[in-house]
């Protein structure tokens, strides 16, 4: 949620900063609906203090003397005023409300404006592969080497499943074991989330209630999913510290999590996207940060480095990317994507999306820290993928593949698989 201070002090700055998005927004309406609020909130408040002095004045009095019963008719007289007024501030503080839900978080100064078209790459990492036999595609090679069981997964899950199966199954573990060793090596606390999520959850996160429809509702309320699927880690982490105060010295509070993601992935399946590339399941490790507003951008360059020094150790030709303000989230102020190159298609996939929410997360999940002078301020929230695997192992078969069929497995894989290539399992 965006400061209500800032929206005060500075309408012309925050619809500005929107734009950017693509979010055209006149606030003129909504000051002056929150002069209104805040009027009568003052009203509220005078009219409870009045009624408190009236009470304590008449528990002064003889009960049944002229004073007490004009004191109690001014008493209920005051009681009827006040519960129209709050019964006009209910409403107002709803519609207030309402209307910062739908608000995005306002885009960092650096980032550009626009969608996809202006992004802007950062910098890239080693050089397109470059192949002096004719190259197959991920899904070939996944067949061929008994990776994955596309068929079977449509079967059991219909579109947008498939089934990891032998060493297929061993390389996806592989990876989620690298991760999180890795992390966890440095300094990341180990969370395994609940997959199943309150209102609340997706509330701070951001994605509730403007994008409801996004994640597999298990139990639908009047406001929206009541429980539902987590769609990342992410989803669950920020709300770790919902609602309370951190001490100033045990920030970063840094985490990290693996969780299957389960997303709706609404509209028709473009012929690209073919495989894992796209679906309603797959497997991502997240990393996640709480960090002090004055921390907030050296913990958001630490989480872009782990992500990146990941891909590299894979041995991966990949690019960072600075998103442009409409394909940037909804929540967040800032994110890079770390992309690897997929030969099949000649394009950039993502892998890691590593983003920085400033106190737009914390606002609506009222989690704070405590400096050594002041009052509670705002943490900064920040997350990245540490990695997504269904976008990361195509990348892997394409650029490691060799002439005779074979994959080359990552060196630091091969601890868990027990072989340095994965070879077809049956004949052409």
């Amino acid at each position: 949620m965006l400061d209500l201070t800032l929206i005060r002090e500075h309408p012309q700055r925050v619809e500005r900063a929107l734009a950017k998005r693509a979010v055209h927004v006149n606030l003129t309406t909504f000051l002056a609906l929150d002069e209104k609020y805040r009027q009568n909130k003052t009203q509220a408040e005078t009219l409870r203090a009045e009624r408190k002095r009236i009470s304590r004045k008449i528990a002064q009095l003889p009960p049944t003397g002229p004073t007490a019963v004009a004191k109690r008719a001014e008493a209920t007289e005051l009681s009827a005023r006040l519960a129209a007024i709050e019964e006009q501030l209910a409403g107002l503080t709803a519609e207030r409300q309402a209307f910062l839900d739908q608000l995005p978080n306002l885009p960092d100064e650096d980032v550009p404006a626009g969608g996809k078209a202006q992004n802007q790459v950062v910098r890239e990492h080693g050089t397109q592969p470059d192949f002096d036999f004719e190259p197959r595609d991920h899904v070939d090679l996944a067949r061929r080497l008994g990776l994955i069981d596309y068929e079977r997964g449509v079967k059991l899950g219909g579109t947008g499943h498939w089934v990891y199966r032998g060493n297929g199954a061993l390389l996806e573990w592989a990876l989620l074991n690298f991760f999180l060793e890795t992390h966890v090596r440095d300094g990341y606390e180990f969370i395994l989330p609940p997959h199943l999520l309150t209102y609340q959850a997706g509330y701070t996160a951001g994605q509730f209630p403007k994008f409801a429809e996004d994640v597999f509702a298990i139990e639908q309320g009047p406001a929206g999913p009541q429980r539902f699927l987590l769609p990342t880690s992410e989803t669950a982490l920020v709300n770790l510290h919902r609602d309370e105060v951190l001490a100033e010295a045990e920030l970063p509070r840094k985490y990290v999590a693996y969780s299957p993601c389960y997303r709706r992935e609404a509209g028709s399946y473009r012929a690209t996207e073919r495989g894992t590339l796209r679906g309603h399941q797959f497997n991502k490790v997240e990393m996640f940060q709480f960090a002090h507003p004055d921390a907030s951008d050296l913990a958001h360059e630490e989480l872009l480095a782990r992500a990146a020094e990941l891909v590299e150790a894979l041995g991966l030709h990949h690019r960072i990317t600075r998103l442009a303000a409409e394909d940037t989230s909804a929540a967040m102020a800032k994110t890079f994507d770390v992309e690897v190159w997929l030969p099949s298609i000649s394009a950039y996939v993502e892998v890691s999306s590593v983003s920085n929410a400033r106190d737009y997360q914390a606002r609506r999940g009222n989690t704070r820290y405590r400096p050594a002078a002041g009052k509670p301020a705002y943490v900064h929230t920040l997350n990245a993928s540490g990695l997504a695997t269904s976008r990361l192992l195509p990348a892997m078969l394409e650029q490691h593949q060799r002439p005779d069929g074979t994959v080359a497995v990552p060196k630091v894989l091969q601890r868990w698989l027990g072989c340095e290539f994965l070879k077809p399992s049956t004949t052409e």
